[in-house]
């Protein structure tokens, strides 16, 4: 018998879609024919709301990746509006995936909750956002999933006790995560899946893993330790512009890593008597041979 929860693989394509919608579109149905994943996940962001005036003003702090003069004509360039979003989650669900989005402030969580998706997620910036967690807990039925990305440890307990306050834990997604694009191995910091676990599994709903490191190795290892949804970024082209999609996987990679977390939890099992079916012709054949 498998005692792993089956593996929950959410493709972010976050703004990789260029600021287009028809690219969006690809991304989510070859994240869903050819990558085999749970879900796809995208950024809604009020950037007024977000940014001072200055940041909003000032030049995109790498030039190369922008879109835009400034960094918020260069991150309006990349926003859809919740219409589109609309959009976007009626396409998922006509080709059957799971359509989420990260939030990143209170209007646009009130916008996205709107949709009612499956479940929202909260990035590891916003996490300490009191007033948008409490928004959603009060008024969103959903499953919550919220990144620990650059949070301490008494951050993270905070953050659980305010989902406690409001009986909602039970819906609450808690993610280890490391804030850097892309990540090197010996910053991943796997062993963190266990202070999770050992904390908060039977606070909360799951435990999961959102990596943004090279190679679908570790995500392998996450799962492995425990962390069954796993998130990565995804895009088509990782040399396109923009900071993300160097730390993103391509397609092929993203399918490779479904197959292999698949593979992995249907290997996690004990042997069911001590000689296999599969094993009884070959120890009729090899054991014990004369000779």
């Amino acid at each position: 018998m498998n005692t792993y929860k089956e593996p929950y693989v959410i493709a972010e394509i976050g703004c990789n879609h260029k600021g287009e919608m028809e690219l969006a579109k690809e991304l989510i149905k070859v994240a869903k024919i050819f990558c085999n994943v749970d879900a796809v996940k995208f950024q809604k962001r009020n950037n007024k709301e977000l940014l001072t005036k200055e940041q909003y003003n000032n030049p995109h702090p790498n030039p190369v990746n922008s879109y835009g003069e400034t960094y918020g004509a260069h991150r309006e360039y990349l926003e859809f509006d919740v219409n589109q979003h609309q959009e976007l989650k009626a396409y998922c669900e006509e080709i059957g995936i799971t359509y989420s989005t990260s939030v990143w402030d209170v209007t646009s969580a009130k916008e996205i909750a709107s949709l009612n998706p499956e479940f929202i997620k909260i990035p590891s910036a916003c996490n300490n956002n009191k007033a948008m967690l409490e928004w959603l807990c009060q008024n969103y039925k959903g499953e919550i999933h919220i990144s620990t990305g650059m949070t301490t440890k008494d951050e993270i307990d905070d953050l659980v006790s305010l989902f406690k306050k409001h009986r909602r834990n039970k819906d609450l997604v808690l993610y280890n995560c490391t804030s850097g694009y892309p990540v090197p191995f010996n910053d991943v910091c796997l062993l963190d899946i266990n202070l999770l676990l050992d904390n908060y599994k039977d606070e909360v709903k799951h435990i999961g893993f959102s990596g943004h490191h090279l190679g679908i190795a570790i995500d392998v290892a996450a799962y492995t330790l425990g962390a069954n949804i796993i998130e990565r970024h995804y895009t088509i082209d990782r040399t396109w512009k923009g900071t993300d999609h160097a730390a993103s996987l391509e397609p092929m990679g993203l399918r490779k890593l479904s197959r292999d977390l698949r593979a992995v939890h249907d290997a996690l099992t004990f042997k069911s008597q001590d000689i296999l079916p599969i094993e009884q012709v070959q120890r009729d054949k090899l054991k014990n041979q004369k000779g």
